[in-house]
């Protein structure tokens, strides 16, 4: 979704000129979570016997949680929920959000009069609001926009591809809320998806998608005011939400089934109760998707040791409607040439780590102390400081509870390969309380109340930590000036002028053949046309 710059029109026209004459001379990456094909590779048993790690200092302090995926370890609140600016009570919004692992959260949402109640996929990495508005095998629901007194047609269509899948519809405005969220009702920008390809997902039970990141990306342009511009224009509720996504460590999901996710989105403020220590802030470096700066790439402590752009190569984005952490294609080997070393004690078949097959142990006894730990550098506020985030194995193995048996533990590798930059997806997202803190063009980790953790280790936030010049992590697209490019025309005008130098003498021989030697032109014309 990112748009290119536009040349002048008489260059244009010189490079389809040049373009042509080269073929005449010659010839010349808000993701379905289906598994791809995945074979089961239930695995040997290996390095339980071995003594299990030393404990951390951290996580001595927590050694009283309790233990494996299968339950959050929930800290206990240490402060006291505070109202937000304006009186919004944040009360209603916790565990407002549910979902399926590895399809998305979703929020309940009311759309147009009388209300329609819709479940709504949260997506940092997309601007839309779009909701289905025809039958597809795939929704329980949909909106009937002919049911809606309040609906308006803007007239427009709109089409919206993402890294898998793609939609289109047409665009209107609605009256909209969040039953549980801020007490606003607000008339927002919404596409009623009337087509569709791999983008909604059989038994995701969402109908629809919320794009919260910037009208930079909207479609189908800039001008189409996304909702949350929307909702702070038109009420009091301030600039900024925060997401907590708990993923295995829901403490609800015994009675919602097993595959059942939630977590809490907090709409114009920040909630201490569902984070603990400090929150480290990151700037957003440009205002398009949530954009931050990765200066350092860890393993098990160990520095990848690369070039701090190739990290951001060629941007790092915070989505919560991506599942995986996304790494460009040279970061994303060293990492698993990394994590394969420590984890060597187990034998893994090639296609795991391709995110092409499932590993499975016995049912509890997944030797998680095997896996390193995953650490992402983030440049702080302090332009020459940084923080880090560490990422447990329970994050990134996720598990997949519809092939596996109530004897077993299924998971896929959830850190993949990307050709458009890095990606902190939900995996990511789901140890740390993350705050969208839009007035002051930041985003914050804390370490979140309700994520998956053992007995021996936690996630962590931690800083600061020093460095120089952190900025220049960031990458910049090449610009290349217009009087570059007019150069780079003359040279390929010049060029294909040689190469059709030849072809013109030709020509010319062959006429001036024909003016001396004029008997048998018909015969010599319909030989050409055969």
């Amino acid at each position: 979704m990112e748009s290119s710059t536009l040349q002048p029109r008489w260059l244009t026209g010189v490079f389809l000129w040049t373009t042509l004459c080269f073929l005449s001379g010659g010839q010349s990456a808000p993701s379905s979570s289906g598994l791809p094909l995945a074979i089961r590779v239930p695995l040997r048993q290996g390095a339980r016997g071995e003594q299990a790690p030393s404990l951390p200092p951290a996580a001595a302090a927590a050694s009283t949680l309790n233990r494996g995926r299968g339950s959050a370890g929930r800290y206990p609140a240490r402060r006291r929920r505070a109202a937000a600016p304006g009186g919004i009570s944040f009360v209603d919004m916790v565990d407002n959000l549910r979902g399926k692992s590895g399809q998305g959260y979703y929020v309940e949402m009311a759309v147009g009069s009388p209300p329609q109640k819709l479940n709504i996929l949260v997506d940092t990495g997309s601007s839309n609001f779009a909701v289905g508005a025809a039958a597809h095998p795939f929704l329980r629901r949909y909106y009937h926009r002919s049911l809606s007194s309040s609906y308006r047609d803007l007239g427009r269509s709109v089409y919206v591809p993402y890294t898998q899948g793609r939609w289109e519809g047409e665009l209107g405005t609605d009256l909209v809320s969040v039953p549980h969220g801020p007490n606003a009702t607000l008339r927002a920008n919404i596409a009623a998806i009337t087509q569709s390809d791999r983008f909604f997902i059989n038994g995701s039970n969402w109908e629809g998608i919320l794009g919260l990141a910037y009208a930079d990306i909207a479609r189908p342009d800039e001008k189409l005011e996304p909702f949350f511009d929307s909702l702070v224009r038109q009420t009091s509720v301030p600039n900024l939400f925060s997401l907590q996504l708990c993923g295995a460590g829901f403490t609800q999901n015994y009675s919602l089934g097993s595959a059942t996710v939630g977590g809490s989105m907090i709409i114009g403020g920040v909630d201490p109760s569902l984070y603990v220590g400090e929150i480290w802030y990151t700037p957003i470096r440009r205002e398009w998707y949530y954009e931050v700066i990765i200066v350092r790439i860890e393993v098990n402590g160990q520095d990848l040791n690369m070039d701090c752009k190739e990290y951001n190569y060629d941007k790092s984005i915070v989505d919560s409607g991506t599942t995986n952490l996304r790494l460009p294609r040279k970061v994303f080997q060293a990492a698993v040439k990394a994590i394969e070393a420590a984890s060597s004690t187990e034998q893994f078949p090639s296609g795991f780590w391709l995110g092409e097959q499932l590993v499975c142990w016995q049912a509890d006894t997944t030797p998680w102390h095997i896996f390193p730990v995953i650490s992402l550098y983030l440049m702080s506020e302090n332009r020459n400081q940084s923080f880090r985030i560490s990422i447990l194995p329970q994050q990134y193995l996720r598990p997949v509870e519809d092939v596996a048996s109530a004897h077993e533990d299924c998971y896929k590798f959830a850190v993949s390969q990307s050709s458009t930059g890095t990606v902190m997806g939900a995996v990511i997202m789901e140890g740390f309380y993350v705050v969208f803190d839009r007035e002051k063009k930041r985003i914050g980790f804390a370490v979140s109340t309700c994520h998956v953790h053992d007995e021996f280790r936690t996630a962590s936030v931690e800083g600061p930590f020093h460095g120089a010049d952190l900025e220049d992590c960031g990458y910049n697209i090449p610009q290349t000036d217009e009087s570059t490019l007019m150069t780079i025309a003359y040279i390929m005008a010049g060029i294909c002028a040689l190469f059709m130098l030849p072809l013109c003498l030709m020509v010319c021989q062959w006429r001036f053949a024909r003016c001396l030697h004029p008997h048998g032109d018909f015969a010599d014309d319909i030989s050409l046309i055969k």
